[in-house]
C-alpha cells in the first residue's frame, strides 16, 4: 500500500497538473489574491522589485500586482493552462515574464519570491531542494514570503501539509526566519490553517 502512495506522488508532473486545470479540479483557486499576501502587497514601495511567483496557477496574486504598478513580476507554472488563462485577463502583461517551465530549472535572480500554495503541491521528498533553490533565486538579502498550510493534510496527493516545527528544521540553515505565525487575516474556509512566513536570504 505505501508503494502505491509513493507512486502517485512521483506522477505530479505537467500533464497532471494539466489535467487538473482542464478538468477544472482546482480545489485551491480561490478566485482571487489571498487576503494575508494583499495585506503584504499593499505595504511595499518599491514598484522596479524583481518578483517571482512559482506554481502560481492563474495567477490572482501577479495579476494584483502587476495592476498595481510592479512591472517587474514572473509568473512560473509547469502547466501551460493556466498561463494561458492569465494572459487572457491580462493581455498586455510581458509574454516574456509567463514562463512555462520547471521551477527547479530557473537561473534567474529575484528580490522577492511569493510562496502561494506551490510548496505544498509539490512532492514532500523535494522539500529540502526547494528550500536551495529558493536560496539560489533570491539576491543577497531577498525575500521569501507567502503562507504555507499549518496542517497535516494528505499524504498521497497535493496539497500537502505540514507543521511550524518542521518548517522552521527545514529553513533554519539557508534563510532568517522574521515571521512565521498563523495569519490572521486568512480567507474564511482557510483561518486558523496557515502560516504566513516572511524570511530572508542568508549568506551563501
Amino acid at each position: 500500500m505505501q508503494e502505491k502512495r509513493e507512486a502517485r506522488i512521483v506522477d505530479l508532473d505537467e500533464q497532471f497538473w494539466t489535467d487538473k486545470y482542464e478538468n477544472d479540479q482546482i480545489g485551491w483557486d480561490i478566485g482571487g489574491v489571498s487576503s494575508p499576501l494583499k495585506a503584504y502587497f499593499d505595504q511595499l514601495v518599491d514598484k522596479s522589485i524583481k518578483i517571482l511567483i512559482p506554481g502560481a496557477g492563474n495567477a490572482y496574486e501577479a495579476e494584483y500586482l502587476w495592476k498595481n504598478g510592479f512591472e517587474h513580476v514572473y509568473v512560473v507554472d509547469l502547466s501551460l493552462s493556466p498561463l494561458i488563462n492569465f494572459a487572457k485577463r491580462n493581455p498586455d502583461f510581458p509574454k516574456d515574464q509567463l514562463l512555462n517551465v520547471d521551477f527547479f530549472a530557473l537561473n534567474q535572480k529575484f528580490d522577492l519570491i511569493i510562496e502561494q500554495t506551490f510548496f505544498c503541491a509539490l512532492n514532500p521528498t523535494l522539500r529540502k531542494r526547494y528550500v536551495t533553490k529558493m536560496q539560489e533565486l533570491l539576491v543577497p538579502n531577498g525575500k521569501l514570503v507567502g503562507l504555507m498550510f499549518k496542517v497535516p493534510l494528505n499524504t498521497d496527493r497535493p496539497p500537502f501539509g505540514g507543521n511550524e516545527g518542521e518548517y522552521r528544521a527545514l529553513f533554519a540553515d539557508y534563510f532568517h526566519i522574521d515571521v512565521m505565525e498563523e495569519a490572521n487575516n486568512s480567507i474564511p474556509p482557510r483561518m486558523g490553517n496557515e502560516l504566513f512566513i516572511k524570511m530572508q536570504r542568508s549568506k551563501l
